[in-house]
C-alpha cells in the first residue's frame, strides 16, 4: 500500500514582509490553530488557558464557550490526540490549521491602518492587550486579537488570505 501525502504551500508564499513608516505586515508561521469548543458544565477560559499554555498553546477568545488556541510551531499528531483527551472533558478541539493563516500587523500606525477597513474602537481603554474579537475588514471576516499595545493577530480562512494581504498593502500605503 502506498502512502499519500499532500504538501500545502504556505498561503502566503512568496510575499515578503510589508515595512513602511510606523507599520510592518508579516505573514505568521502556519503553526497550529485550533478551535475550542466547551461543553456546557466547562469551566471558563482560565482553566483551559492553563492547560493550552502547558501544550504551548495561547488562546484567543473567540465566542461565548469558544476559543482559537495557537501557536507558530505545527502540533504532532501524536499530541494533538493527548491534548484532545486532556481537554475532552472541558472541551471539544477542531484542528483549524490548515485552514486558516495568521497575519501580524505592528507598529504606531497598525491602527489607522486598520482603522481603514473595520468599526473596531482601537482605544486601549476599549480593546486592551488579549482582547480578541471577530470582524470584517473590507468584505472578509477576520478574528483580530491585540497582541501588543501596537501588534494585532489576524487570523483569516485560508482561501481569503491572498485577498486580506493585499488590502492591508493597500491600507497601508499611505504610510510609505
Amino acid at each position: 500500500m502506498s502512502e499519500f501525502r499532500v504538501t500545502l504551500r504556505p498561503a502566503l508564499a512568496g510575499r515578503p514582509p510589508i515595512s513602511r513608516s510606523g507599520v510592518h505586515i508579516e505573514a505568521l508561521p502556519e503553526g497550529t490553530v485550533l478551535h475550542l469548543l466547551a461543553n456546557t458544565s466547562s469551566p471558563k477560559a482560565p482553566a483551559l488557558d492553563a492547560e493550552a499554555k502547558a501544550a504551548g498553546l495561547s488562546l484567543r477568545t473567540l465566542s461565548p464557550g469558544q476559543w482559537f488556541a495557537v501557536s507558530a510551531a505545527p502540533f504532532p499528531f501524536a499530541e494533538l490526540n493527548d491534548l484532545k483527551a486532556i481537554l475532552k472533558p472541558k472541551a471539544d478541539v477542531v484542528d483549524q490549521s490548515h485552514g486558516r493563516v495568521r497575519i501580524a500587523i505592528r507598529g504606531s500606525m497598525a491602527t489607522r491602518v486598520l482603522a481603514k477597513g473595520t468599526a473596531v474602537d482601537f482605544a486601549l481603554a476599549e480593546f486592551s492587550v488579549g482582547q480578541s474579537t471577530t470582524t470584517l475588514i473590507g468584505h472578509i471576516t477576520v478574528h483580530l486579537t491585540r497582541t501588543e499595545e501596537e501588534a494585532f493577530e489576524l487570523i483569516v480562512l485560508r482561501g481569503f488570505a491572498e485577498s486580506l494581504w493585499d488590502d492591508l498593502a493597500r491600507m497601508s500605503v499611505e504610510f510609505s
